[in-house]
């Protein structure tokens, strides 16, 4: 799931104001909605151009402040022909809401700066063939560009859990059966079967996967011991 900016800025907007209720009575019991609205209307001094920030209509937006300021039993602008002037009570509330903007503005910086670095630990897992032969020798770079990244490589051939967080991320050679899990194709990976000149000279060379049947294979095996179908042997060797 992706969230949009406007969704991400929204409800960083809507945590943020509980915890400046928590810290500051002035805002205890109000309607979050409504404060955002009363904000953007004091700053732009206008119904009109507070419509157009928050894309509402004027009438929404007047019905907003009315409500606003019925729950508080104040009056929170005077209405002139060249615009709205905040009254006192007014203006102590946009003290308010202007120190949960600048708050608001500091908490996103350092959210975004935060996704752009990093850091901490990732459990990776991944098979010992793969992880051992063609991942770990790239671990190297990928130190160089982030040396505050560690990388707790686990190689076996158990497709571990990670939605019970027995790792975080996960390399495999086939489809998860987790569906929800977020999924990315990374390359494609070529299986060939090899045999001595010798051996081809004595059971002779197979030409289908059915010709397999009377050949003997040696298989890295990833399921549990069993007789299995020929075709499934040669897929995973």
């Amino acid at each position: 799931m992706e969230f949009s900016h406007v969704s991400a800025t929204s409800m960083l907007y809507r945590h943020f104001l509980h915890y400046y209720a928590a810290t500051n009575t002035k805002v205890i019991g109000m309607d979050w909605d409504k404060l955002k609205i009363f904000h953007a209307v004091a700053d732009a001094g206008s119904l009109t151009h507070a419509g157009d920030v928050l894309h509402l209509s004027q009438s929404a937006v007047s019905r907003q402040i009315r409500a606003l300021e019925e729950s508080l039993n104040t009056t929170l602008f005077h209405r002139h022909a060249r615009g709205l002037i905040l009254t006192e009570q007014g203006e102590l509330l946009f003290d308010a809401t202007s120190s949960m903007a600048k708050r608001l503005d500091a908490a996103s910086a350092r959210i975004r700066d935060s996704e752009e670095e990093v850091f901490g630990s990732l459990r990776v897992t991944t098979t010992t063939g793969f992880g051992s032969l063609w991942l770990a020798p790239r671990l190297a770079k990928l130190y160089e560009k982030y040396p505050d990244l560690n990388i707790d490589l686990m190689l076996e051939e158990r497709v571990l859990d990670l939605p019970m967080r027995e790792a975080d991320v996960a390399i495999r050679m086939k489809e998860p059966s987790q569906a929800d899990l977020v999924r990315k194709r990374l390359m494609s990976v070529w299986m060939r079967l090899y045999a001595t000149p010798a051996y081809l000279a004595k059971y002779g060379t197979p030409k289908s996967l059915d010709d397999l049947a009377s050949h003997r294979l040696i298989c890295q095996r990833t399921i549990p011991p069993r007789l299995v179908p020929v075709k499934a042997l040669f897929r995973c060797c």
